[in-house]
């Protein structure tokens, strides 16, 4: 892909145990790889569960995945560290932010998965590990004093992570980072969350190591979801100093409520209970109001709204259904951005609902993830 790694999530594949992720990359890797470089290596966007971390790295399992990848033609450039476990149980929702970023637990499997990634990270490439935004919101919403107190324990063990992939870079001799993902609803969920928490951050006297080693994961639905422009996001952050180690290409749920024949109950069909679609709603006026999940927005008077987004994947490669829209606009303006301005080196397809989508848009896994790469590298390129 040039100058960019681009690659997909794995999340897509269940598995809590090595043995069963390691089926299910064997089984999809080699049939996605075939369609889009057949030719060239492939880069591969692991997700392992804190089970399967823990699995990997007993007895020779390890050594034998990273022997596969050589053989296949595959390489590890970034991981999904965000959910620990269980993401495709029947309700995974706010569950899947725990254990978040005030609890070892959260420190413990984050540093496993950079051992792992530094053991098969290829010498040339830089190894990005995409993580949770501290920890939902909602927790919090009723104490002030908590969430700061919650914060500032968060931001302790960040600057540990920072140290930690410091040591390991200089034993590795590999460039490392951990990217916080923000995401509606959650401690940190918008750009100025971001600038605000970088600052209590960097503010430790190891500030260097922290941005070299800390950075952003842009997830492109999540600020569509929040309303935020990419070119105005990408600017902020350059002017704070605040590195993207992994841009996540998604489309957010959208519904124009100012078009003729929009049917808000279409939304209905998108309300599925396993994974959370915070939703906010605008107003003629820009007023946003936010719902923690799209159950709640459904219940909702929307006599004043003039758009809803709702923070559900949807693919990529389309950018209506049926009476509804997708953000698919603002993917595409992140995706204009990237040719002439070079933010990450890693690019990531984050479509992760395929089997919850509604029956009318589900298709076969692998020609869909196939057809969001091509459709990713078309406009790309274009």
């Amino acid at each position: 892909m040039g100058k960019y790694h681009l690659t997909y999530c794995a999340n897509v594949y269940p598995g809590e145990s090595w043995s069963e992720a390691f089926i299910q990359l064997k089984t999809h890797l080699p049939r996605v790889k075939r369609a889009v470089s057949p030719e060239k290596k492939f880069g591969v966007g692991l997700y392992l569960s804190d089970r399967a971390s823990r699995e990997i790295l007993a007895e020779s399992n390890l050594r034998e995945f990273k022997a596969w990848l050589d053989k296949e033609g595959f390489y590890v450039f970034t991981m999904n560290g965000f959910p620990y476990g269980n993401f495709h149980g029947e309700v995974v929702k706010e569950n899947v932010y725990q254990p978040d970023w005030t609890m070892p637990k959260r420190v413990e499997y984050t540093q496993r998965l950079f051992s792992i990634l530094a053991e098969i990270l290829p010498a040339d490439v830089d190894g990005g590990i995409s993580t949770c935004p501290v920890s939902y919101g909602q927790h919090f919403s009723d104490s002030q004093k908590k969430k700061e107190e919650n914060i500032a324990i968060a931001c302790r063990n960040f600057q540990e992570i920072a140290s930690f992939l410091h040591r390991l870079e200089a034993m590795s001799g590999k460039q490392l980072h951990l990217d916080i993902e923000p995401e509606p609803d959650c401690l940190i969920e918008n750009s100025e969350d971001v600038l605000e928490f970088f600052s209590r951050l960097t503010d430790s006297g190891n500030e260097t190591i922290i941005r070299r080693h800390i950075r952003l994961c842009y997830d492109t639905c999540h600020f569509s979801v929040e309303y935020e422009a990419p070119e105005t996001v990408f600017t902020k952050l350059a002017a704070h100093d605040i590195r993207i180690g992994k841009i996540q290409l998604s489309a957010a749920m959208r519904a124009d409520l100012r078009i003729g024949g929009t049917s808000f109950k279409e939304l209905e069909k998108f309300d599925e209970p396993r994974y959370l679609h915070q939703t906010v709603k605008r107003t003629a006026t820009g007023e946003l109001k936010k719902f923690r999940d799209l159950s709640f927005a459904l219940a909702e008077n929307m006599d004043a709204a003039t758009e809803l987004r709702t923070h559900f994947h949807v693919p990529l490669f389309l950018n209506s259904y049926g009476s509804l829209q997708s953000t698919q606009d603002d993917v595409v303006k992140v995706l204009k951005f990237l040719q002439k301005n070079h933010v990450t080196n890693h690019l990531e397809v984050e479509t992760y609902t395929w089997d919850v989508l509604p029956p009318d848009l589900k298709n076969d896994l692998t020609a869909s993830i196939v057809r969001e790469l091509e459709w990713v590298k078309k406009n790309l390129e274009g």
